[in-house]
């Protein structure tokens, strides 16, 4: 079983995870003001964040463990009613903050279509290097 990256316990990612590193809660005055530079309905820019703050971020994780995670997000979108906006809104509860404007995105799926396909091929050898393992062995 592929334990957690950190902890001594399963891996089961979620593809809240995705979203970490937009976290701006504390520093709303310098990543949010970064953030606000961009257009959440425009598909370049969220390519432009999807490859700085997911694909280049996640290195801490590994081969593995972004193989499962991309796997848990395409078992997510085959979910024609999940609920994507939900994950960008904010929680009064939480330690965490959403950008600016993202519960305003016109198709939040979209944006995780985005870092579906961005991911495929940015992580092409990590999949591969899958493809020739036997996940039940982990």
């Amino acid at each position: 079983m592929l334990k957690h990256p950190f902890l001594d316990v399963p891996y089961q990612p979620t593809i809240r995870e995705f979203l970490g590193d937009f976290d701006i809660y504390d520093r709303e005055d310098t990543l949010g003001a970064e953030f606000q530079e961009y257009d959440m309905n425009s598909r370049s820019d969220r390519e432009r964040l999807i490859r700085k703050y997911i694909s280049e971020r996640k290195t801490h994780l590994s081969y593995r463990h972004r193989y499962v995670l991309l796997k848990e997000l395409a078992k997510t979108l085959e979910n024609e009613d999940y609920d994507f906006k939900s994950l960008f809104e904010d929680d009064p509860e939480e330690y965490s903050s959403m950008p600016y404007d993202w519960d305003e995105m016109k198709d939040p799926r979209a944006f995780f279509e985005d870092i579906y396909q961005i991911l495929k091929v940015d992580w092409e050898a990590d999949i591969s290097r899958v493809s020739k393992e036997n996940p039940d062995t982990w």
